[in-house]
């Protein structure tokens, strides 16, 4: 094929030898079409046409045409020397030059930006200004409809008002996303159509909701006639009542065993299908509670059908057990489907973390927005909203909101321990105060007295300081007993005072995600069995929100009243006691007092009356009243002073800023179940994204000092560049996880 006279954007050889080529107005009309049906979702499809016509006009440039034949082999006719082929430029310069300065934030910098990632406003003027518009660029073959494109943007489509200008840098990212897509999606297709093909998702919701009301109804007939079922039941029919409203913000307030997940689930899915919405998001602050969940959806749903996005998940290990007797060669396509499915959630129903959808929603990098545009026109259900961190919550709310006002986004509020996000937030002064949502629906009435209903724990709280072994003796009088504290160390000082009777277990971030997830199954079987009478438990909090531990008594270190209750929640889970016991209690006498925003919350506990009924909900929301009146600031890392001026956006400073977990510490890979086997295999293969997915499984995070003391200890090893192993196998304890304490020293003065 003859390719001096094509402006090429894409090529490869077939088997013969042949020279296939894209070229470059097929690939920008075909990147326009997508990315105008993307951006149409939320009414701005002219401006998506728009940047999928200009962003590779670059290529014309006669340096990336050389550029692109020498490293392909084809002959050049241009023996010019050039200094850099880049393309992405170009387009920039012309939308600039055919909008005016408008468009610096929904044309200019997506173009600019869409390999690179979205730039800081005075980064794209500097570009603008040293860059200068190659001759060889043909203009006349651009025609962008001025009038639509105005049009669109004055209208706000999907706005029931006109955009909020704090909101404006969401809708410049969500215009990246269209075209960072669009543009990956096109060359997929073009240069490999068989991965192409594996994407999307044939299901739609309105198909797959049948399954979930037969999967419902079949419980239903299951189950017992007990008080509780029958509260389940009425839930269940208020959510379906509830379904019909119109798009916008609501809550579920359920106390723990009233069925809320299946319940908040069926009520997202009809809400959807009846407002012609695209797909659900759910997501859930603890992997533990992700992995719970995805299990249980793709059993309903199918594998293929429910989109599993974490750090723990490898889609390379997709098995059988869900796939209805498929074939090896079926499940090999829906592992490729899966991972490809993660670069944008193109599937109906995503499982997620509340990290990787907020982080996603401020990011500037490709790669992550890429997502981006399939959350318009979906339902986003937030589990267990109370863990929504204080220090990020004015850029999360606002973020919720410009979601709901300009994408038609609807975001449900599930938990049994409701924040307070609506009305004037108010901090420790007028300065930190912000507006919090307008007006957030909750499906279940007052009436129906539900922390009344499903009570069944006694709370007792004791303030007065504790020992470590004062505790310990106190633990000890109950056969089976959970108790849940507040950090590792708390954890490990009181589990190594218990006895050894029985069963005693421990978890702790300090075990690797595969430790966790045995011990959370093998906890749940012995307390099904009823085989061991003695059964304890030692904590820290990743086991409070949706771990479906039950057990009779609990015992929980003081903190936040929301904390306290969703401990309270794996006391006597299903009732199966009049009455169970959780008491809260303090270890002031050793010195091991809240510290930080969690001495801020247990404050605010304290400051509520000793009378107060715990579980009203009533008392709740005075508490996080109580909590936010002591909050110094809503937006610790200032993304507001980043994201709110639309002439001065600073998209990649406000993404380096917005990390809602301090990644301050070291991974280490630790000796367990098959993880040495992966080890090998690293070594000699290196780094690939199913391999570093499995050794996920197998790593523990630790602080700086912690590991430069197993440094010094010589129980560390660099595997490979920034990959550590923790090489001493005695350094981690197959009850408790990674050993901070040097157990040689130990065995000496033991001997």
């Amino acid at each position: 094929m003859k390719t001096e006279k094509q402006v090429i954007s894409h090529l490869y050889q077939d088997d013969r030898g042949e020279w296939i080529i894209q070229t470059n107005e097929e690939h920008q009309k075909g990147v326009a079409e997508l990315a105008a049906a993307f951006a149409g979702q939320f009414g701005y499809s002219s401006w998506g046409y728009s940047l999928g016509l200009l962003h590779d006009k670059g290529k014309e440039r006669n340096a990336f045409q050389q550029y692109i034949r020498k490293a392909n082999g084809l002959p050049v006719t241009d023996n010019k020397i050039y200094k850099e082929h880049n393309h992405a430029f170009v387009g920039g310069i012309l939308a600039r030059k055919l909008m005016g300065m408008s468009v610096l934030n929904l044309l200019t910098n997506q173009i600019i930006s869409h390999h690179s990632g979205l730039h800081d406003y005075s980064d794209i003027e500097t570009i603008l200004q040293e860059k200068q518009l190659p001759e060889e660029i043909d203009r006349k073959s651009i025609v962008l409809d001025k009038v639509q494109l105005i049009k669109e943007l004055s209208e706000a489509p999907l706005a029931k008002q006109k955009i909020d200008l704090k909101h404006f840098h969401h809708l410049s990212r969500m215009l990246f996303s269209c075209l960072v897509d669009a543009d990956r999606l096109d060359t997929e297709h073009f240069m490999n159509v068989e991965s192409w093909q594996k994407r999307g998702c044939a299901s739609t919701l309105a198909e797959l909701l049948p399954e979930l009301e037969m999967y419902m109804k079949d419980l239903q007939e299951k189950a017992s006639d007990t008080d509780v079922n029958r509260i389940r039941r009425q839930i269940l029919q208020q959510c379906i009542k509830m379904s019909t409203g119109e798009k916008g913000f609501y809550s579920l307030t359920v106390p723990t065993g009233g069925g809320k997940t299946l319940s908040s689930l069926l009520w997202a899915m009809k809400h959807a299908v009846h407002n012609g919405m695209s797909r659900i998001i759910i997501a859930i602050p603890y992997t533990s509670i992700i992995v719970q969940t995805a299990a249980q959806l793709k059993r309903i749903f199918g594998e293929e059908n429910v989109l599993e996005h974490h750090s723990s998940f490898n889609p390379d290990e997709i098995q059988d057990e869900n796939l209805n007797g498929k074939t090896r060669q079926e499940i090999i396509a829906l592992r490729e489907k899966a991972k490809l499915a993660t670069e944008n959630w193109d599937y109906p129903i995503i499982v997620t973390t509340n990290v990787q959808l907020f982080e996603s929603m401020f990011s500037n990098k490709p790669s992550v927005c890429r997502k981006l545009h399939n959350l318009a026109n979906s339902v986003i259900l937030l589990d267990e909203a109370q863990t929504l961190p204080t220090d990020f919550l004015q850029p999360i709310v606002d973020g919720m909101k410009a979601y709901q006002e300009m994408f038609g986004v609807s975001v449900l509020f599930t938990t049994a321990s409701q924040p307070v996000l609506s009305g004037l937030i108010e901090g420790s002064n007028p300065r930190v105060s912000f507006k919090g949502i307008d007006r957030i629906t909750e499906i279940i009435p007052k009436d129906f007295v539900l922390h009344d209903k499903l009570r069944r724990v006694r709370l007792e709280i004791d303030d007065a300081g504790s020992t470590y072994d004062e505790i310990a003796g106190r633990l000890v009088q109950f056969e089976k007993v959970l108790c849940i504290v507040n950090t590792r160390k708390d954890a490990k000082e009181l589990y190594d005072r218990l006895p050894e009777e029985g069963v005693k277990l421990h978890l702790s971030r300090m075990m690797c995600p595969e430790h966790i997830c045995e011990t959370i199954n093998r906890i749940k079987e012995l307390l099904r069995s009823n085989d061991v009478p003695v059964i304890r438990l030692i904590a820290t909090q990743l086991v409070e929100a949706g771990v479906d531990m039950d057990f009779p008594v609990v015992f929980r270190q003081e903190a936040g009243l929301d904390s306290v209750l969703q401990a309270a929640g794996r006391c006597n889970r299903e009732g199966k006691l009049a009455q169970g016991k959780t008491f809260v209690f303090s270890l002031s006498a050793e010195n091991r007092k809240p510290y930080g925003s969690m001495a801020a919350a247990n404050n605010a506990r304290l400051n509520l009356p000793a009378t107060s009924d715990w579980f009203a909900p009533s008392v709740m929301e005075a508490y996080f009243k109580q909590l936010y009146s002591r909050t110094e600031t809503f937006d610790r890392k200032t993304i507001s002073h980043y994201l709110y001026k639309p002439n001065e956006l600073c998209f990649e400073k406000a993404s380096d800023a917005f990390k809602l977990i301090e990644d301050d510490g070291v991974n280490l890979i630790v000796n367990w179940g098959n993880s040495m086997d992966l080890v090998a295999e690293l070594k000699t293969s290196g780094c690939t994204y199913s391999l570093m997915k499995q050794l996920a499984k197998y790593t523990v995070g630790i602080r700086q000092s912690d590991f430069k003391k197993l440094v010094q200890y010589g129980a560390v090893k660099e595997i490979l560049e920034g990959i550590y192993l923790l090489s001493d196998r005695e350094q981690y304890d197959k009850d408790t996880g990674v050993r901070l304490d040097n157990h040689w020293m130990e065995e000496i003065l033991m001997i």
